[in-house]
C-alpha cells in the first residue's frame, strides 16, 4: 500500500451494473483508506454506491435505462450518440455538483465523457476505470477505423462528429473525439489480462491490467448447494438482454431432469417463470441470483460473456458456455473460447441439444480443468483490488511531485 494523504477523489460512471460493478470495491478500498470518494452517478444507483462508504452526488441522464435495452437501436451511430447526447446535458449538472469542492483526482468509466472535460477545466489528474477491452498498439488501423468509416459517410455520422468537435473546442480541448473516448492519458482496466484480445501490443505504462476486483459480496445473499446435487450449473444473460423465453425454454428442456445436475435458471425481470412450462424439480427459477456466490459451487455457467461474468467464471474455475447478445460480448465469447475454457454458442444455434452437449463436453475435459486452474492462478497474481487503489493512489498530485 502506497502513503497518501487524505485526498477527495470523484468517481463518474452510469447507471449500468457492468460499468459500476467493477468499480465498486476499488471505491470501497479507497474509503478505507481514508480517502473522501464522491461518486456521481444517476439516482437509481445511489443506494449501491453509499454501502461502499462514497457519497452519491446525484445527476440525472438522459441515457437508455437496462429496462430498456431495445432504445440503443441497432446501428454504431444509435449506440454511441446517446453517450455524447448524455454528456452535454450531464456537464452542466455536474460543474455546479461539485463547485467549490473539486476534486484532487477523477476517475471515470469508459463512457463517463464529462469526467474528463470536468479533469481538465479544474487542472486536475483523470484516470479511467475500464470495466472491459482497451485499445492496443494497432487498433485504430485494424477496427476502429474500418468500423468509424461507413459512421463517417453518413450525414448523421458526420454531424455526430461535428458536434463532439465542438463540444470539446467549446470547453478547450484540441483532441479529436475517437482518441479523447478510446485514449485515455491513464487507465487501470478491470479484467484480467487473459480477456484482453491483443494483450502483447497494448501501452502498459497507460494500461494496467488488475484483474477480478470482485470483494465477497457480504451485502448479497448466500448460495449452498443442495442435498445430492453433484453436479450445479447457473444459467445467466446478466441484468440487461434477458427477455429470452425461448431460450430459456431450451435450457430446461436440456438440463430438467438430467441424473445429478442442479440448474439455478436466472431469467430477468422480464420473463414469467410461467411461460417457462412446467419446471422440473432440480431446476429452480430465479429473476435474480448472487451470481459470485453461485459459481463458487457451480461446476458449469451459461453466461451472456460480459464482462463481468467472464471474469467470475474465470476467477472460481468454472467451465463456460458463452451465448452472447450485445457489443462487447461477442469478443469476449471468442476470447474465453481460444482460452480453451468455453465454446461459443450463438443464440441462433443455442437449442437444447446444443447447450447440453456443450456443457457435458466442457465439465468432463480435463485440459479445460487444467487451463482453469492455470488461469484462476495468473488473476490472483494481478492483484485485483488493493493493486487498483495502491495505482489510484500513485496518480493523486501529492503522490505525483
Amino acid at each position: 500500500m502506497t502513503t497518501s494523504p487524505r485526498a477527495h477523489i470523484a468517481m463518474f460512471s452510469i447507471a449500468a451494473h457492468g460499468h459500476v460493478n467493477p468499480s465498486l470495491e476499488v471505491i470501497r478500498e479507497l474509503v478505507a483508506r481514508g480517502h473522501r470518494v464522491s461518486y456521481a452517478i444517476p439516482p437509481s444507483f445511489a443506494e449501491k454506491i453509499a454501502a461502499t462508504g462514497a457519497e452519491p452526488v446525484l445527476y440525472t441522464s438522459t441515457l437508455p435505462t437496462e429496462d430498456e435495452p431495445e432504445a440503443w437501436g441497432t446501428e454504431l451511430i444509435d449506440n454511441i450518440e446517446p453517450f455524447l447526447r448524455d454528456a452535454i446535458q450531464a456537464l452542466p449538472q455536474l460543474a455546479e455538483a461539485f463547485a467549490g469542492d473539486e476534486p484532487d483526482l477523477v476517475l471515470h468509466d469508459i463512457t463517463s465523457y464529462a469526467a474528463r472535460v470536468l479533469a481538465h477545466r479544474w487542472g486536475v489528474p483523470a484516470v479511467s476505470l475500464s470495466p472491459n477491452l482497451v485499445a492496443w498498439d494497432g487498433y485504430e488501423e485494424e477496427v476502429g477505423e474500418p468500423m468509424t468509416a461507413e459512421l463517417r459517410a453518413t450525414e448523421r455520422g458526420r454531424a455526430y462528429y461535428a458536434r463532439f468537435e465542438s463540444w470539446l473546442a467549446e470547453n478547450g480541448i484540441g483532441t479529436h473525439p475517437d482518441p479523447f473516448v478510446g485514449r485515455p492519458r491513464r487507465s487501470i482496466v478491470l479484467i484480467p489480462r487473459v480477456l484482453q484480445p491483443n494483450a502483447d501490443r497494448v501501452d502498459e505504462f497507460v494500461h494496467s491490467f488488475v484483474g477480478a476486483c470482485q470483494g465477497d459480496r457480504r451485502e448479497q445473499a448466500t448460495w449452498t448447494r443442495p442435498a445430492g446435487a453433484e453436479k450445479v450449473l447457473l444459467v445467466s444473460l446478466g441484468s440487461a438482454f434477458t427477455k429470452q423465453p425461448g431460450f430459456y425454454r431450451e435450457c430446461v428442456k436440456a438440463f430438467g431432469d438430467l441424473p445429478g445436475w442442479h440448474v439455478a435458471l436466472q431469467i430477468g425481470k422480464f420473463v414469467d417463470p410461467a411461460e417457462l412450462g412446467e419446471i422440473p424439480a432440480n431446476i429452480e427459477v430465479r429473476g435474480w441470483v448472487p451470481q459470485l456466490a453461485i459459481l463458487r459451487e457451480a461446476d458449469a455457467f451459461i453466461t451472456h460473456a460480459g464482462a463481468g461474468g467472464s471474469q467470475e467464471g474465470l476467477a472460481t474455475a468454472t467451465p463456460m458456455v458463452a451465448v452472447p447478445q450485445a457489443v462487447d460480448q461477442f469478443g469476449n465469447a471468442d476470447m474465453l473460447a481460444s482460452l480453451g475454457v468455453a465454446r461459443h454458442v450463438p443464440m441462433e444455434e443455442a437449442t437444447a441439444d446444443t447447450l447440453r452437449e456443450a456443457v457435458l463436453d466442457l465439465v468432463d475435459d480435463p485440459e479445460v480443468a487444467r487451463r482453469l486452474h492455470e488461469i484462476k492462478l495468473s488473476m490472483a497474481g494481478e492483484g485485483g483490488t488493493k493493486r487498483a487503489a495502491d495505482l489510484v493512489e500513485a496518480e493523486l498530485p501529492t503522490a505525483r511531485d
